[in-house]
């Protein structure tokens, strides 16, 4: 497709459209709420370390490709910045909920999209989830996600997003490092203790911004 975002371009675009939906009463977002969204050590894949010069590229590179604008009052001395994703390319909020998930996480099984769309969009069967992947494969001009051959030993497929290009698939048939392994019950706990945590500093630090 034409639109190409490069991975910065990627994570900021994600963190737009995800605290768009799961934190509506702080968005737009300033440059370093948005900073701290594509930092996030929950529900992002992989972890990074952007400083606001890097993010603050991306944000240039979004504006140019009209997926970002800057909102709010002229004179204000600091901007807040909104996403274009849906009006862009003409998505649906169950459309826009699973780029937001593959936009931040990488590729996905249409399970594992299921639960982690649930805060954006809550789909009622895995058939609906499915049936939304098919409509984003199949747009004729611009096709938004591929499905990547079923990995050995898995009985799901995974889909990636295409706004970095075409999908680069590796010698086991997926895209990227392997899956990790299935998860204890102490290691779930853990990680969703962790993420609780992580929400918690969030919300905190967007509080902040308005006292």
């Amino acid at each position: 497709m034409d639109l190409v975002l490069s991975e910065p371009e990627i994570r900021v675009l994600g963190s737009l459209v995800e605290k768009e939906t799961t934190t509506p009463d702080y968005y737009p977002l300033t440059l370093n709420a948005l900073v701290n969204a594509c930092n996030q050590k929950t529900n992002r894949e992989p972890v990074v370390s952007y400083d606001e010069d890097d993010v603050r590229d991306a944000l240039d590179g979004l504006r140019e490709k009209d997926l970002v604008i800057i909102c709010g009052p002229r004179d204000s001395r600091v901007p807040k910045y909104d996403n274009y994703l849906a009006d862009k390319l003409g998505l649906t909020p169950a459309e826009v909920a699973v780029m937001c998930v593959l936009l931040l996480r990488g590729p996905q099984t249409p399970g594992e999209l299921r639960a982690r769309t649930e805060r954006m969009h809550a789909f009622e069967e895995l058939s609906e989830i499915e049936a939304t992947l098919d409509g984003l494969a199949s747009r004729e001009e611009s096709p938004l996600v591929a499905r990547l051959p079923r990995q050995p030993g898995r009985k799901e497929y995974r889909y990636a997003h295409m706004l970095g290009g075409e999908v680069a698939l590796d010698s086991t048939g997926g895209l990227g490092e392997p899956d990790s392994p299935t998860e204890s019950t102490r290691e779930k706990i853990e990680r969703l203790e962790a993420e609780i945590e992580e929400l918690r500093r969030e919300f905190a630090e967007f509080k902040k911004q308005f006292e």
